[in-house]
């Protein structure tokens, strides 16, 4: 007689109430737990810390419970990086990786690669880091039915600044606001950037767009126009709204950049025409307004000649006597009004 072999996969399993709704006795969580140890994946550190144009590694290691072994080498290993969003039903892909195969998505092609120093090595690094790179990522590692996920922060350091168009306040719905930051190198800010920048002192009273379409704005000194006198200081949350037809400021978050910002000497004021002209013969262009915060916040520049917008980190008398800021003041005319300018070269 032959006899035969059965292997038998044995579940435990048990029920426990649902913690969020006792009153619906009927209702149980039910928990499977097969045997063989369970797939971990951890994240060592839960933020990482860089900069515009930097290279960063965001950590992920997977695991089998009990075991220090990475893979049952019955599976294959499949890592997946992808950005969360503030729709936490919506993720941006990153980066895949099966075997011997690998692909990167969007903006990310060419700049992202798994480390793989062990063989249970699913870090990430990504490469000339963009404005555009901060948030949360996750990491997810798949053998077979077994899957876990770990999240890591990509934080950069940078400034935040508030912006409104030469139309006035509150002019921008929320694509207008994306496109103006754009278009004064940087990106439009994160709730969790703009609550850093009020710890740090920033005080503005007009709302402003935030990444996730809510309108905010920071107050260090509560006052009568901005909020009431006997309010605490804080966020305040405007709420979210319609990101077509609602008008509001918006604030923008920046960070260093790969070239020289500098105050050029001329022998004589210019109209912004001639700024531009001038800062284009000495080959460089203009700066924009996220290259002054920049400059002022990071690189500590201080200079004040030029006057439709000037940084001052130092103050002192006949600049910004109270305290270190970038002092705007205003939109002049530019053709009849003369100041001096700040240019920006970037480096190949």
């Amino acid at each position: 007689m032959k006899s035969l072999l059965f292997l038998v996969l044995i579940s435990v399993c048990w029920a426990e109430p649902h913690p969020d709704n006792s009153s619906r006795e009927h209702e149980r969580i039910i928990h499977i737990q097969e045997n063989g140890p369970r797939l971990l994946v951890v994240a060592e550190q839960a933020k990482i810390f860089s900069h515009r144009g930097g290279n960063v590694t965001l950590p992920c290691k997977f695991y089998h419970e009990h075991t220090s072994a990475a893979g049952s080498g019955t599976h294959k290993i499949r890592v997946k990086w992808t950005k969360l969003t503030s729709d936490y039903l919506k993720e941006v892909d990153v980066f895949v990786a099966m075997g011997h195969h690998r692909k990167s998505y969007g903006n990310y092609q060419g700049r992202v690669f798994l480390r793989e120093s062990s063989e249970n090595d699913a870090s990430l690094i990504i490469t000339n880091i963009m404005l555009e790179d901060y948030g949360r990522y996750k990491c997810e590692v798949i053998e077979g039915l077994e899957d876990d996920t770990a999240v890591v922060a990509l934080n950069l350091e940078g400034v935040v600044f508030p912006y409104s168009p030469r139309l006035g306040r509150y002019n921008l719905n929320f694509h207008e606001a994306q496109r103006a930051c754009l278009d004064q190198d940087s990106v439009i800010a994160s709730f969790d950037q703009l609550y850093d920048a009020w710890r740090s002192g920033l005080d503005w009273c007009n709302a402003g767009w935030l990444s996730d379409g809510s309108v905010q704005y920071p107050i260090t000194k509560p006052r009568e126009p901005c909020g009431g006198k006997n309010t605490v200081p804080g966020v305040r949350n405007y709420g979210f709204w319609d990101k077509d037809k609602s008008r509001y400021d918006v604030f923008c978050f920046t960070s260093n950049f790969n070239g020289r910002f500098y105050y050029l000497i001329h022998p004589t004021k210019l109209t912004y025409d001639e700024a531009v002209q001038a800062c284009l013969k000495d080959g460089a262009q203009i700066a924009k307004v996220g290259q002054i915060f920049a400059a002022w916040k990071l690189l500590g520049y201080w200079r004040g000649e030029g006057r439709a917008r000037y940084p001052i980190s130092r103050p002192r008398k006949r600049c910004s006597p109270n305290e270190a800021a970038v002092r705007f003041v205003g939109f002049p005319d530019k053709k009849h009004k003369l100041y001096g300018v700040y240019c920006f070269r970037a480096y190949n």
